[in-house]
């Protein structure tokens, strides 16, 4: 995708429900994070390759399988660390392996972050940092990463295209979620794009006006 002179990203979609990995790098440097390595590593670190990235982290913004199955793997032959979720997405995290054989998807490992996340921190790749907001709802700890200079961000399965992340799930909370948007989200100018962990990127101004689940926020 199209971003700022500071840093590219690449979207490598993984696993079976095809699950955004990004891969941020900072231009500067050519250090590089991985947001969200759900499984297929080989795949993951063929992009890196292919971007001459140096991997410096992963970051999580959840404690679901489909985003956090390759983290274990992936640090281990990196020798990086994983940073995040929150902390209230550990009992998740514990049972990625589980999760995984539950859908049918085999082979991730359970993952135990070097570093939590809370609101309002940051994390830095190379020459660039992303602000860090706690954002509940899908999950108890799920997080965002957002870069309010260049407006872009990764928001996991919080908010999609035309549509916002399931809350049927164990420890879900659709009001939260809401409010979680509204307070966090929709604060931010409709210029800002932002990658969903699946599907197309959007921007908040095009998601305010026609995604069906924001009208009246």
């Amino acid at each position: 995708m199209s971003t700022p002179a500071s840093f590219q990203i690449a979207i490598v979609p993984v696993t079976p429900l095809q699950q955004n990995c990004s891969i941020i790098k900072c231009a500067a440097t050519g250090k590089a994070a991985i947001c969200d390595p759900g499984g297929d590593v080989d795949k993951i670190l063929s992009a890196l390759h292919q971007m001459q990235a140096a991997p410096e982290a992963i970051w999580l913004t959840h404690g679901h399988f489909d985003h956090a199955g390759g983290a274990a793997t992936l640090a281990e032959k990196l020798a990086i660390p994983i940073i995040g979720p929150h902390m209230d997405d550990k009992w998740l995290l514990d049972q990625v392996a589980a999760q995984g054989e539950l859908y049918g998807v085999p082979g991730g490992r359970d993952v135990t972050p070097d570093r939590w996340l809370c609101d309002g921190d940051r994390v830095r790749i190379g020459k660039i940092a992303f602000d860090v907001a706690h954002c509940p709802g899908h999950t108890p700890g799920h997080v965002l990463f957002i870069h309010r200079g260049n407006g872009i961000g990764m928001f996991g399965d919080v908010l999609f295209k035309g549509s916002i992340g399931r809350t049927d799930f164990e420890r879900s909370d659709h009001d939260a979620l809401l409010r979680g948007i509204e307070e966090k989200i929709l604060t931010l100018p409709d210029d800002f794009s932002f990658i969903p962990g699946h599907g197309e990127p959007s921007t908040i101004g095009a998601e305010r006006k026609h995604n069906p689940f924001l009208q009246g926020l």
